[in-house]
């Protein structure tokens, strides 16, 4: 667990509702960092800070703080102008976890590409919310979303947000850039809207989208960041982002916000990490664009 030594105001309340403090939060990213580092390698991330609790504004961070020393890892990257070059962080072992927990940081978000390749994403991703917290048809987009990119020759693998939604994600060798990634992504969306237009949009716009879900592939771009899995969400609770297995999506009590600080290792023990081994499954995106093309 946490030494008191590394905590500064460990008896600091993060979580009013629930109690938990600043020591139990470094303490959850300590033992949690063996599943959630592999996530984590090689890829810039912006931080999610709560320095006084979730009962007060926090803040993101995306450039890495001077004063963080080498405790935390960094990657100069340029993004187009007025932005320029920026400092990122990288967060590769137990002990940065512990560090920018203890700065208050609760949730970490992730690039879809990794260092070396910082341009080429290795990740597709399918950010889907339900409308009023329609959780039939949150269930149903993900599964069709799926079956579409299995008929692409994807993988696909799903994990619950810790919020509202969940997350349906392909992996992908990293030699494509994030237009291509992104337009395959808005393709398959446009095809499940053009099937089921009462239910699915790819409408931005919340006052155009009528009750129906927004299958968002906006996290497919350059500098874009999604929850990274088993972050803590800044929400009463403490909910965590969870991968899931599919059959999950048959449970009739899922929530997106259902595992928590509490009950998350219980589950851990149980069933693992069901993303531990998901790059083995990982195909070139032209592959997924020609099965794509093939489909009728």
């Amino acid at each position: 667990m946490t030494a008191p030594s590394e905590v500064s105001r460990p008896d600091k309340i993060l979580y009013p509702d629930a109690g938990w403090t600043k020591a139990d939060i470094v303490g959850y990213y300590r033992r949690v960092a063996e599943y959630m580092l592999p996530h984590l390698e090689g890829r810039p991330l912006t931080l999610h800070r709560f320095p006084d609790g979730i009962d007060r504004d926090g803040f993101f961070q995306q450039a890495r703080a001077e004063h963080f020393g080498d405790r935390v890892g960094s990657l100069r990257i340029r993004h187009d102008e007025p932005t320029g070059s920026v400092e990122h962080m990288l967060c590769e072992d137990a002990d940065c976890l512990a560090f920018l927990a203890n700065q208050g940081t609760l949730t970490f978000h992730r690039w879809a590409a990794r260092r070396g390749t910082i341009g080429r994403p290795d990740l597709m991703i399918f950010d889907l919310d339900p409308p009023d917290g329609d959780m039939g048809l949150l269930k149903r987009a993900a599964r069709r979303v799926a079956a579409l990119m299995r008929d692409c020759q994807l993988s696909p693998f799903v994990m619950t947000t810790g919020s509202s939604g969940l997350h349906v994600v392909a992996p992908l060798e990293p030699l494509s850039d994030f237009d291509a990634v992104r337009d395959l992504a808005a393709r398959i969306a446009e095809r499940l809207v053009a099937e089921h237009p009462d239910e699915f949009t790819t409408e931005q716009r919340i006052e155009a989208r009528d009750g129906r879900l927004y299958l968002d592939v906006m996290r497919n771009a350059f500098g874009q960041t999604a929850v990274a899995p088993y972050s803590l969400r800044a929400r009463p609770g403490a909910p965590v982002a969870t991968p899931l297995d599919w059959v999950e999506l048959d449970k009739g009590d899922l929530r997106p916000d259902g595992y928590t600080l509490e009950n998350l290792f219980r589950r851990l023990g149980q069933k693992g990490d069901p993303w531990a081994r998901m790059f083995e499954q990982a195909i070139d995106l032209p592959e997924a664009r020609k099965a794509f093309d093939a489909v009728k």
